[in-house]
């Protein structure tokens, strides 16, 4: 395929659209197929064809549209008017919603409809998640009238190699996985490294507990990834590439390699991508569900077919990787950026987010908050416009305590510093980071001490054994925490769990044990007297911990 068939699929696919009157997007991700999303698409089909309006009516499969907790969702889409989105569809809706848009009856379905200028819609910026939702995952024509793959041919027939990695540097783009490394000076890394096989691969095993970012963009709109892995091979010399997949993402992998297979076939990916002479392949592998193996040496490990373990850097992946070539890695969130960078310029991208955090990030809002679900907002928002605008506030009206950033990784940010900018940078002085995109709201009637437990019992059961300050610190941690929580722990108890963390984070072999500290060192940073509470005066402020209970 060239870019002239490129275009004409493109053409041919919107022409096919426009000639429905209606067309009914229905979530088909992970959240709505657990609420019944399966069955309202298939009740909304029989819809259509019994009232024989197959010429007039379109049922699409889609990806996440975002309010995940009001699912199954519904999108309406006609032409010439404003898209209506309903909330928590059932089966016995299916022929009601045909007879308020198609044949204009009065029909009662206004509870059911969120609001155009609702604030879980207006106050995101959405890129990566710019079609998911209006997409169909699993049709390449979708994708490709949507504009996708167009970015791809743009680098190979007008820009070099060298090129596109200045364009993403110059974009501000940083990692999407947690650290947040600068994304052009990887890709210059491993562009200049010698080597005759160079690799790329995309990290989608997150692990993090409350997050899902990676699932719904794999499981939503997987030619955006394939695209930007393709355009990162171009960039840095590389014929192949790998998505580590979690094992417990089966949805994900069987789009993204249905997409995968429809891309091969029309010659987007392979040998000769777009008639040009360039070649690329991508390959999934799954992961066995080791939160372990979201780190960088150990997911090649894992993908080499060996026990997935981290190993000392240096050498740096970017130098020596998988197979000992240079090899690239990105978060999968990250290569969804790419494509609109390329296509959309660089300049474009820096105008969203703060002087040293370009763009905009996935979260996956979850806790207590009225709105859960995935949202995709430009860097240097406020905590306080996600809670409260996006989220719409504590349910039952109780009070913010604090916010879970960054998983198992992160820390808490109190209620002091809801009007803080999200970061890298801000995130990092109070403690916390941003992490691959886990935000869990937290109200009054949680018990920090008890969060920190639950973060470190994480920890533990997911060390991998390989170093023993990871190995045997984290348990220790937990059993301090569960004597902390349960009344039997003394002063002393805190002084060591205080000097335990250090040691943990200053000894341990990689960025698992390094950070598996950071929940409790943030919960002690701000909510000390949580801890002392329940030391000196044997009682849980949140009236959470039953004291009494004896230690593990």
């Amino acid at each position: 395929m060239n870019r002239t068939e490129l275009y004409a699929m493109a053409q041919a696919e919107l022409d096919r659209q426009q000639k429905f009157r209606c067309r009914l997007l229905c979530c088909a991700s992970t959240p709505c197929i657990s609420s019944g999303g399966t069955a309202v698409y298939e009740a909304v089909k029989q819809a259509i064809e019994a009232e024989g309006l197959q010429a007039e009516v379109e049922a699409v499969a889609t990806g996440c549209v975002g309010p995940c907790s009001r699912g199954p969702l519904i999108t309406v889409k006609m032409e010439g008017r404003e898209d209506v989105v309903y909330e928590q569809v059932t089966p016995e809706m299916a022929a009601r919603i045909l007879d308020k848009h198609l044949r204009s009856k009065p029909v009662a379905l206004d509870d059911k409809m969120l609001p155009a200028d609702w604030p879980f819609f207006v106050k995101q910026k959405k890129i990566v998640l710019a079609d998911s939702g209006t997409v169909d995952p699993e049709k390449l024509e979708s994708y490709v009238a949507r504009g996708g793959y167009t970015a791809l041919g743009h680098a190979l027939r007008e820009m070099t190699p060298e090129e596109v990695c200045e364009e993403i540097a110059r974009s501000g783009i940083r990692g999407r996985g947690g650290a947040g490394y600068p994304s052009g000076l990887k890709w210059h890394m491993v562009r200049k490294a010698p080597g005759e096989k160079k690799y790329v691969v995309a990290n989608g095993d997150e692990g993090d507990p409350g997050a899902y970012m990676d699932r719904t963009l794999m499981e939503s709109d997987p030619h955006r990834v394939l695209e930007g892995m393709a355009i990162a091979g171009y960039a840095v010399g590389a014929d192949q590439g790998y998505i580590y997949v979690r094992g417990e993402y089966p949805l994900a992998a069987k789009r993204l390699e249905k997409a995968i297979r429809a891309a091969e076939r029309r010659g987007l990916l392979g040998s000769r991508v777009l008639d040009s002479n360039f070649s690329f392949r991508i390959d999934i592998r799954m992961g066995a569900g080791a939160f372990v193996c979201g780190e960088e040496t150990a997911l090649m490990a894992s993908i080499m077919g060996r026990r997935g373990q981290p190993v000392p850097r240096p050498p740096y992946p970017a130098n020596k990787g998988l197979w000992g070539g240079p090899t690239l890695i990105n978060n999968v969130e990250t290569f969804g950026n790419i494509a609109a960078i390329i296509g959309n310029g660089a300049e474009w991208y820096a105008s969203f987010g703060t002087e040293k955090s370009k763009g905009a990030k996935i979260f996956a809002l979850a806790g207590k908050v009225n709105n859960t679900g995935l949202i995709e907002v430009p860097i240097g928002i406020t905590l306080r416009e996600i809670v409260y605008d996006i989220g719409g506030g504590i349910p039952g009206g109780r009070a913010f305590k604090a916010a879970q950033t960054g998983g198992p990784s992160g820390g808490c940010i109190p209620a002091e510093y809801l009007d803080t900018p999200i970061d890298y940078e801000t995130l990092q002085k109070l403690g916390s980071i941003m992490g691959s995109g886990g935000l869990i709201v937290m109200d009054d009637q949680s018990c920090m001490p008890d969060v920190a437990k639950f973060f470190m019992e994480f920890c533990m059961d997911e060390s991998c054994g390989k170093c023993t300050p990871c190995r045997v610190g984290t348990v220790q941690m937990h059993r301090m925490l569960d004597k902390i929580t349960n009344g039997t722990a003394t002063m002393d108890d805190l002084k060591r769990l205080e000097e335990l963390c250090l040691m943990v984070k200053e000894s341990s072999l990689c960025g698992l044990g390094q950070t598996a500290p950071n929940p409790i060192y943030s919960t002690l940073r701000y909510f000390r007297d949580e801890y002392e509470a329940h030391i000196k005066d044997h009682h849980c402020p949140a009236g959470v911990c039953q004291f009494g209970a004896k230690a593990v």
